[in-house]
């Protein structure tokens, strides 16, 4: 198993990302043999990914970092970098690796303070590894400090530094830094390529892998986890039948109530883990004593952990949120389809008697407005409005039609 399979759908970027991987391998080796490097090469010191939700930026990004860092013997017999086997592309596609750094936001925006370090680092030569590699994740999320410091890194890199940013589209990036980029835009991928990823890979039964890709329209890692976790499939059938609680207020002002609820239970569960380990690890570090107590001047330290747990917090209930309102907006596209009669397959077919007790009942025009309502309630949380108010305002406006 390469690298490159976990790329559903994506040939034409793995075709373009190997061939990459085989100009950097050939680049190495010629440094270390002290020879010129080949004359024509497809690698290039700076990438940016972008494609829709779910098309695998990051997976891609980190698949090239995995395959740079390729140590696999096959690679003298004529092997292509990015076997997947060895331990350089074990530990980057797990994110162990030490010339590997990822860097995400942690709240709303990539601030100046994340990446000073890793700046740093990426002008200092590769400790172990063949390459050094920053991966920004989220590179939407940088703001104009944090940016300003990524482009004077990418702007004169280090010869042995490679910079991937990952980001929705090409707009969401700085016209200077993604000037001094290499574009690679991904697609979303076919339903029929998730499912049979879902069929080889896990296992999955194949009319459980179909319904899984269809619902989450192309998305794979939603496809994964709908396919795999009970509990991912509760929480999708409970926002999918919201739609028939709002024809009161009362039912509508409770139905917005239990959604932010959900997101805020999911982000707990997901940052109780993540926390605890965190702050143990800080806390050994600066040598805290038996029984918890901390060394003096290090009450600012662990504060700012603090402050950083809170806005991953809230990052992650309004991603949550986010991804109930993508389920919303599919049912309703589904709901216009069917007024319109058109052949667009229905992404919910689990929900097709309340999709067309809904296509009964309605008119498209008001099915539209429905889902600009969505839209506006996602506009309004990436505006940082409280979750509750915005929910609420789209749960009445779904009631009015």
């Amino acid at each position: 198993m390469t690298v490159w399979d976990d790329l559903v759908g994506q040939e034409r970027v793995s075709e373009q990302l190997a061939a990459a991987a085989r100009d950097a391998d050939a680049l190495v080796t010629a440094a270390s043999a002290h020879v010129p490097p080949p004359e024509a090469s497809k690698m290039t010191h700076a990438w940016l990914f972008t494609g829709p939700p779910g098309a695998g930026r990051n997976q891609a990004a980190r698949a090239f970092a995995a395959a740079l860092q390729c140590v696999s013997p096959d690679r003298a017999l004529g092997g292509s970098p990015g076997c997947g086997f060895c331990d350089g592309c074990h530990t980057a596609l797990i994110g162990t690796h030490a010339d590997v750094t990822t860097v995400a936001a942690v709240g709303t925006q990539i601030l100046a303070d994340d990446m000073r370090d890793t700046v740093r680092k990426s002008f200092t030569s590769p400790a172990n590894g063949r390459w050094q590699i920053i991966l920004v994740e989220d590179a939407e999320r940088l703001n104009e400090k944090s940016a300003n410091a990524v482009l004077k890194a990418v702007e004169e890199p280090a010869p042995r530094t490679v910079w991937m940013l990952c980001a929705p589209s090409i707009e969401d990036v700085l016209p200077t830094i993604r000037s001094r980029c290499r574009h690679l835009n991904l697609s979303t991928p076919r339903v029929d390529a998730i499912a049979d990823m879902l069929v080889r890979r896990e296992g999955i039964e194949p009319d459980v892998a179909i319904a899984a890709a269809r619902a989450t329209q192309g998305h794979v890692d939603r496809a994964r986890r709908l396919a795999t976790d009970p509990a991912a499939r509760e929480r999708r059938a409970a926002v999918l039948r919201l739609p028939l609680r709002v024809e009161e207020i009362g039912s509508a002002l409770k139905a917005a109530q239990e959604l932010v609820d959900a997101a805020a239970e999911d982000a707990k569960q997901l940052a109780e883990e993540t926390d605890s380990k965190e702050t143990e690890e800080l806390k050994a570090a600066l040598g805290a004593v038996q029984g918890g107590r901390m060394p003096r001047g290090t009450a600012g330290v662990m504060k700012d952990l603090e402050d950083k747990q809170k806005r991953r917090r809230t990052r992650t209930q309004r991603d949550s949120l986010d991804l109930a309102l993508t389920d919303l907006t599919a049912f309703y596209r589904d709901v216009l389809a069917l007024q319109l009669g058109s052949r667009v397959a229905i992404a919910n077919a689990d929900a097709e008697d309340a999709l067309e007790r809904l296509a009964r009942g309605s008119s498209p025009e008001s099915t539209l407005r429905r889902i600009e309502a969505i839209a506006a309630c996602r506009d309004a949380l990436d505006r940082n409005v409280a979750p509750l108010l915005a929910v609420e305002a789209m749960t009445m406006a779904l009631r009015a039609g």
